[in-house]
């Protein structure tokens, strides 16, 4: 019989990407190339194919997943490898972690994570790795007791934080250091920012009703809203007309914290991407003039994406705070928002990559970088004016630590008492935790000039 060469089929699709195998790469871009999560993430969903874009979320899911428990699946998988595997093979270390994580903490049928979790290795070109995975995997299906005992064992696999960062939260937080490692642990709600320039919050929980997104008001602020499910922005009723934005209830406090009043000069000095910008010109509006301020041309950018998409506008400068003399041109504010560069450890529930990226030799940098935008940005506000101190971070040697320096250094400082009862009253400014009242971990300190 005359052999011929099947036809290819007609109007097939591009050829499929296996989804543990790409968040297997977007993994070890984060965890051997020290890429941000979000960044590494973005790219490799950008790349789907049109008929695979359904797996995006899937592959989000594995990823920070991994992430999220990568303590404690390292761990796990310690159990089970005779010797680490080889440097090139970075990308079979994630897609193991992939697995276990699957049989941790998914919701996926064991022998259906397995055999796709061993099916990935062959889309990332390593049919040997097939054997391996599958060994390692049904090695933890049958000692998953023992598993569970070495996890238990370590605070580190326990919480699934590095130790160094277990023992500065223990310090700073001794009666609530567990309950702030299981909230950064947690899934991060999506709360919404109501544009009160446009409508009123009942009436934008009117349209999430009759577009059937489940959702109500956060008590906190007047303006935060709480998806019951998060969902695309592209759902959301006016979210292109600005109506509505992204932003946790926590960080909705520094535009009313600031308390900037009509017809006066703010400086917002650490900007980027511009969610407190744009705030900011939505709670007052009738300001002279708004300044946004940020380091990088890329990031300015950011800003202004943002305020073109809210209708609003800002005076746009790439500067360097704490060096105001290439960019300042001499006239005092009467207010100035210093949400400052921090550890982010008030925010790892949605910044899982934060404890894998993080380092103990950071902290010292970014303190000494805190205060020096301090130093540089206060003698840009006016006599009487007031700087509102705001990090993202629940450490006290970057918050109330930093603020009780900088009041000793100035005596013409004083501390204004911040008219808020959420949070907790520290040395100086006020803390909130991660998880409180569904809220990120933030910081607030307000200094006034005399």
């Amino acid at each position: 019989m005359k052999r011929t060469t099947p036809r290819p089929a007609r109007h097939a699709g591009p050829a499929r990407s296996h989804p543990r195998a790409v968040a297997a790469k977007v993994l070890e871009e984060v965890v051997v190339h020290s890429r941000y999560l979000d960044t590494a993430l973005a790219q490799s969903l950008a790349t789907l194919p049109d008929n695979q874009k359904n797996d995006a979320a899937l592959i989000q899911e594995m990823a920070y997943g991994v992430l999220r428990w990568f303590h404690q699946l390292e761990a796990v998988a310690a159990l089970f490898l005779d010797k680490p595997l080889k440097a090139k093979d970075s990308d079979i270390h994630m897609l193991l972690l992939i697995g276990l994580y699957q049989l941790r903490h998914m919701r996926v049928a064991r022998h259906a994570a397995v055999k796709e979790t061993v099916e990935a290795a062959a889309a990332l070109k390593k049919i040997w790795a097939k054997n391996f995975l599958n060994a390692c995997l049904r090695s933890y299906l049958r000692e998953e007791a023992r598993a569970q005992t070495t996890v238990t064992a370590s605070p580190s696999a326990r919480f699934s934080h590095p130790d160094w960062l277990i023992g500065e939260i223990r310090r700073d937080w001794p009666d609530d250091w567990e309950t702030i490692l299981a909230a950064n642990n947690e899934r991060p709600p999506m709360v919404l920012r109501v544009n009160r320039r446009r409508q009123t919050r009942d009436q934008y929980l009117a349209r999430l009703a009759q577009a059937g997104i489940a959702a109500k008001a956060m008590p906190v602020t007047d303006t935060a809203v709480l998806l019951d499910t998060p969902v695309a922005v592209s759902e959301l009723p006016g979210f292109t007309q600005g109506d509505v934005s992204v932003q946790d209830a926590a960080a909705q406090f520094a535009a009313v914290l600031l308390d900037a009043q009509p017809g006066e000069r703010v400086l917002d000095a650490c900007a980027a991407p511009g969610g407190k910008t744009g705030h900011l010109l939505e709670h007052t509006p009738g300001l002279a003039e708004l300044v946004a301020l940020d380091k990088e041309p890329g990031r300015v950018a950011l800003i202004e994406d943002n305020l073109v998409r809210l209708g609003l506008s800002a005076k746009l400068i790439t500067g360097d705070a704490a060096n105001p003399a290439n960019w300042w041109d001499g006239r005092p504010f009467d207010r100035i928002l210093a949400d400052v560069p921090c550890s982010a450890t008030g925010v790892i529930r949605r910044h899982p990559d934060i404890k894998r990226r993080r380092r103990p030799e950071d902290l010292p940098k970014l303190v000494t970088t805190q205060a020096s935008l301090l130093e540089g940005l206060w003698p840009l506000l006016k006599p009487g004016g007031k700087l509102l101190y705001v990090t993202c971070s629940i450490l006290a040697v970057e918050n109330e630590n930093q603020v009780s320096a900088f009041l000793v250094r100035h005596p013409e400082a004083r501390e204004v008492m911040l008219p808020m009862s959420a949070g907790r009253a520290r040395a100086a400014g006020r803390q909130i935790l991660p998880g409180e009242a569904g809220m990120d971990g933030f910081y607030y300190a307000c200094i006034r000039k005399s």
